[in-house]
């Protein structure tokens, strides 16, 4: 899968190193990764932000809600690079998902899209839910409507949990905090925080949410045009790429991270669904392409969207 020769993102819609919002508490960040999984229970649980316990758990590092990243500014990526560096990847995906959300946001649901702000960082970062390093993996923060990223992570993702490395693997993650997004400006993503934990969970039912929102993108991604240069963003997507954003879902579902980190699998520890369920939920949403059909907080069944 590559970005269309002809497409192009807005220089400067996404910041490199600096922060978002700086040093809100209570605030939930939501998505976060393997680390995340841990992070987001024991800040529901004992009331604190996730960066704080994260510098916890990591030895009391006091660069916690410092960048680390060497430089502050915005990306300018052409399509060469944004099909070869894994920085201009993200920002391409981010121009994408601007691009697909702008038209079905609004035609379906009736609400406007607001663009989130996006932000690269390194090692750590002060957002508006509080401090965090890049142990929580990619997440999103309500509070500065903002989704950021630790590139590293993907890697991560490939050496440690066993995805596979294709480029849609990695627009996988950044669809997933956009739709995030998606459920702040809904009024849905409050609920993770009401009922976090188990395998029914409202915990659950967000982040299998923004699964399905991350299939809608993939689902219009190769076919909704840029206004501004009469071309979409991406090529026809393959089975493989298809596999390739599949493998990253179930590579960090709850089931697999249990069983592979504590030998077991407790459904009643869950934040973000079993693999099979992520796996389902992305499916639900790149082969309908609506948002009715991500309705996790309806479905009797969330194994079977």
């Amino acid at each position: 899968m590559t970005f269309r020769e002809g497409s192009q993102s807005e220089p400067g819609r996404v910041s490199v190193g600096g922060g978002g919002g700086g040093g809100g508490r209570g605030k939930l960040a939501i998505g976060g990764g393997a680390g995340g999984l841990v992070v987001i229970v024991l800040a529901l649980l004992f009331g604190g932000d996730p960066g704080a316990i994260l510098n916890q758990i990591s030895g009391g590092d006091s660069s916690a809600g410092q960048n680390d990243s060497g430089s502050s500014g915005t990306l300018d990526c052409d399509v060469t690079e944004a099909n070869s560096n894994v920085d201009c990847r993200v920002d391409f995906t981010v121009a994408s998902l601007d691009t697909v959300w702008e038209s079905q946001l609004q035609s379906q649901t009736g609400v406007a899209y607001v663009q989130p702000a996006v932000n690269l960082f390194s090692g750590a970062t002060n957002t508006g839910c509080g401090n965090a390093t890049s142990a929580v993996g990619p997440f999103y923060c309500p509070a500065d409507s903002t989704a950021y990223f630790d590139t590293s992570f993907f890697q991560v993702l490939v050496d440690q949990f066993g995805s596979s490395g294709g480029p849609l693997a990695q627009e996988y993650v950044v669809a997933h905090e956009i739709g995030h997004h998606i459920q702040n400006q809904l009024g849905d993503i409050g609920r993770a925080q009401a009922d976090p934990q188990g395998p029914e969970s409202g915990g659950v039912k967000v982040e299998l949410q923004a699964d399905c929102y991350a299939g809608i993108w993939a689902h219009y991604a190769a076919e909704t045009v840029d206004p501004k240069t009469g071309v979409p963003f991406l090529e026809p997507l393959t089975t493989t790429d298809i596999n390739d954003a599949l493998s990253a879902a179930s590579s960090v579902g709850d089931d697999r991270i249990q069983q592979a980190s504590t030998g077991r699998v407790n459904p009643e520890g869950w934040t973000h669904g079993s693999s099979a369920q992520r796996q389902a939920w992305f499916t639900a949403g790149y082969e309908t392409g609506q948002v009715a059909a991500c309705d996790t907080f309806s479905a009797r069944d969330l194994n079977n969207p």
